[in-house]
């Protein structure tokens, strides 16, 4: 017995347990009535929430974010102190994560290197220098009234020592920068740091300074209104010629006088070189295209006496080592949130603590953040779990009831307006990131968090800070609701998904309930049985399963109940089983490759072209002269078609549907007489829709894939001339791309509608990329 099978095997054992104690029912209860209120809050971990201490001390766990710089650059990073008044759980104090610089990456590692206690006085002093540094990066201003009633952050973000300084790990040297004044210059600069032949005292806008706190320090300049980091003393001065820029001006001196008006009095002292502050980015999204220009690498040249000390003694380093604390400080926030989404759960359901905190954050990012990873790949296997849960216990429960009864039930439970109401029964919308990260939307530690900030309680009296209400679609929140069960299973397997449903509101079980069928039928008489099961690879105990199975609707008069509801429950275990299969066998799938191997592989279209392959269409009871004649053209035409394999969209002709719906309903024949043994199932329909589809060979269908292409490149879409000839049973459609001038048009004819679509989009999207083809060549 292989590891897969034990795993379903614990599962389901576990799932009998939770029946029989209660946990689990057979009700499914139906929801999507209740309107929904597209204003929905956005939450702020109540971790970095406080207030300013009243306390003589206060206890600090101090984190050490080590910035690893992966790039080449003619500035250093330095470590940043987080301090926080809650300590972290374990998973998030040893965070590492990477960050995209354009140049390479940065990677950020989180240590916890224990308590610290700080006065009142050093706490204020602390908030004083991030508020200012930090608002001087993102606005690049000196605008402190930027604040707004409500809740307030409370956390530290402070320079760290060299490693050759420690164990103190605070750099209050850099920390006290805030504090500079010419008044007090004398107070603050005891020693110098230069040698005596390099120092000097020079005349600033606010009176002398050494020039060792002028050449690293922060400084506003008046006449320009601008703000800069310096980084040295320039061998130059108002009398130096102009070596670049400024042509047609001889010397520093005259340049001021005629540019701005401006006489310099102190012209032989030396000036300073100065760089723009950075600008801060979101450096977690997904990709950069193109390298934006580095202002930082711009440095000028500044006359002492028209530059204003804001900060002294600071270095460039530090601001540049700041410009990543946003986006290092964002992704902790969202993490924080989807800790507190996953406590909230925990609260309810212990057993799920296995699931780690960035799974929950990956189901709760949606792709308008832009971000490294998305909800996406979780959505689609969350979706396909959730169809088959659902659609095996509708199967169980109303064994009486006819498929179209089963697949109305389903729709229901499992509509975007229900699994959005189910979501909203416990807030999840609060908790979902779907917004592309703006750095100047941060909120700065020591600022308020917004106007609309309140606190709020979860379920079990958890308290969350509500930061400020956003707009969100409805099926955004149905969105997340299938990617965390999409989460829960890919880390706990079904128990553990089922377990989330529950708590949601969704009660389905997989325990296996008899099927109950009051008529009897000889197998062997309407089937050749040992040829099947040779063809399937397995022994059915009760073989009038495979007679339901094969049963056309027009044979109801002889055998009372057709294929349907099996085909009901074997398209939802078939897709299931498929994506399942192509999420975990290829790890490295971006969202739309396995979105599009599993519509490529689980379709009517390659199903009819299995059953064919195999023969099985030699096999469907029938009692119809017309869909006799429909499986002998689709077999004909199939057999045009290279059958190597089977996946895709390559056939050219309309088929009967029943061929795909038997492979369905033999899944479904499977699975019910082996006890609900998916494996046993894989096993089984597998090999006849062999070779699977790969990476390497995508196939996406061509009415999206045309679409995709317009969407992309801006080109406009239409579909004109729906015909239906009723009197040859014929559709048509005409389809036209307008490409930026250059037109576009073909027309499909075909036994339906849909097939007719496929045809024209086909042919136009060939069009359009020979034409580009052309176009390259030439």
């Amino acid at each position: 017995m292989n590891s897969e099978i034990m795993k379903e095997t614990a599962s389901l054992e576990a799932c009998n347990q939770l029946h029989e104690i209660g946990a689990l029912r057979h009700n499914v209860q139906e929801r999507g009535n209740e309107p929904y209120v597209d204003k929905q809050p956005s939450y702020f971990p109540p971790e970095l929430v406080g207030h300013v201490p009243k306390n003589s001390n206060t206890l600090y766990h101090c984190y050490l974010m080590e910035l690893e710089q992966k790039f080449v650059y003619d500035i250093p990073v330095h470590d940043i102190v987080l301090l926080l008044r809650n300590k972290l759980e374990s998973e998030l104090g040893s965070l590492h994560f990477d960050l995209d610089v354009g140049r390479g990456s940065l990677t950020v590692n989180f240590k916890y290197v224990g308590e610290i206690n700080l006065s009142k006085d050093q706490v204020l002093l602390c908030r004083r220098f991030q508020k200012t540094l930090l608002r001087v990066l993102i606005y690049h201003d000196l605008n402190m009234d930027r604040e707004i009633l409500g809740a307030e952050t409370d956390y530290l973000l402070l320079p760290a020592t060299g490693k050759h300084q420690r164990p103190v790990i605070i750099d209050w040297h850099c920390v006290n920068s805030v504090l500079f004044s010419c008044e007090k210059n004398g107070e603050f600069h005891m020693n110098c740091s230069l040698p005596k032949d390099c120092a000097c005292i020079v005349q600033t806008k606010d009176g002398p300074v050494c020039t060792c706190l002028l050449q690293n320090s922060l400084v506003y300049t008046p006449h320009t209104d601008q703000l800069y980091c310096t980084t040295g003393i320039l061998e130059l001065n108002a009398n130096s010629r102009m070596q670049h820029r400024r042509g047609k001006f001889n010397t520093y001196k005259e340049y001021y006088e005629k540019q701005h008006g401006i006489k310099l009095r102190y012209e032989h002292e030396s000036w300073v070189s100065g760089r723009p502050i950075f600008r801060v980015r979101n450096y977690l999204q997904r990709c950069r295209n193109q390298k934006e220009k580095e202002l930082s690498k711009q440095s000028v040249e500044l006359p002492p006496e028209l530059c204003s000390i804001v900060m002294s003694p600071i270095s460039v380093n530090t601001f540049y080592s700041f410009s990543f604390v946003p986006s290092i400080m964002h992704r902790l926030e969202s993490l924080l949130i989807a800790a507190n989404l996953k406590k909230m759960h925990l609260d309810h359901c212990t057993q799920n603590d296995v699931i780690p905190i960035s799974k929950v954050l990956e189901a709760i990012t949606t792709k308008k953040c832009q971000e490294k990873f998305d909800l996406e790949s979780l959505e689609t296997l969350g979706d396909s779990f959730l169809k088959y849960a659902v659609s095996q216990q509708l199967f169980k429960t109303y064994q009486d009831k006819p498929e179209g009864v089963l697949t109305s039930k389903k729709e229901k439970m499992i509509s975007n307006a229900a699994l959005c109401e189910f979501g909203c029964y416990r807030k999840l919308p609060g908790f979902i990131q779907n917004e592309y990260f703006d750095p100047k939307k941060w909120i700065i530690p020591g600022d308020r968090l917004g106007s609309a900030s309140s606190e709020e309680l979860l379920f079990n009296m958890r308290k969350i800070y509500n930061r400020e209400t956003r707009k969100m679609e409805s099926k955004t929140v149905a969105d997340v609701v299938e990617a965390l069960i999409g989460a829960f299973l890919s880390i706990g397997g079904e128990t553990s998904a089922l377990l989330f449903m529950e708590w949601l509101g969704i009660k389905v079980d997989f325990c296996i309930t008899p099927y109950e069928r009051p008529f009897l039928i000889h197998a062997e008489k309407r089937l050749n049985v040992r040829h099947l099961e040779s063809l399937l690879n397995y022994s059915f105990r009760d073989p009038s399963l495979l007679v339901e199975a094969l049963t056309h609707g027009s044979m109801l008069r002889e055998i009372p109940r057709d294929y349907e509801r099996l085909e009901f429950l074997g398209d939802s275990v078939l897709d299931y089983l498929m994506t399942k299969h192509f999420y975990y066998k290829y790890p490295g799938l971006s969202p739309e490759q396995l979105t599009d191997m599993r519509s490529a592989s689980v379709n009517n279209e390659c199903y009819a072209r299995s059953a064919v392959k195999f023969g099985l269409h030699k096999h469907i009871l029938r009692d119809s002269q017309e869909l006799d004649k429909q499986i002998a053209k689709t077999s004909i035409n199939f057999e045009k078609l290279s059958l190597k394999s089977t996946f895709g969209w390559d056939a050219e002709t309309t088929f009967t549907e029943v061929l795909g719906d038997i492979i369905e309903s033999l899944a479904g024949a499977i699975l019910v007489d082996s006890g609900y043994n998916k494996e046993m199932v894989f096993g089984c329909i597998r090999p006849l829709l062999e070779p699977l589809i790969t990476p390497e060979t995508p196939m996406s269908h061509p009415v999206k894939e045309l679409m995709e292409l317009c969407q992309k490149e801006h080109y406009t879409i239409k579909e004109t001339n729906k015909n239906r000839n009723d009197d040859k049973g014929l559709s048509s459609i005409t389809v036209k791309v307008d490409a930026k001038g250059l037109s576009f048009e073909d027309t499909a004819t075909a036994a339906n509608g849909k097939t007719a679509k496929k045809l024209a989009y086909k042919k136009v999207l060939k069009s359009l990329k020979d034409f580009s083809l052309q176009k390259q060549k030439g």
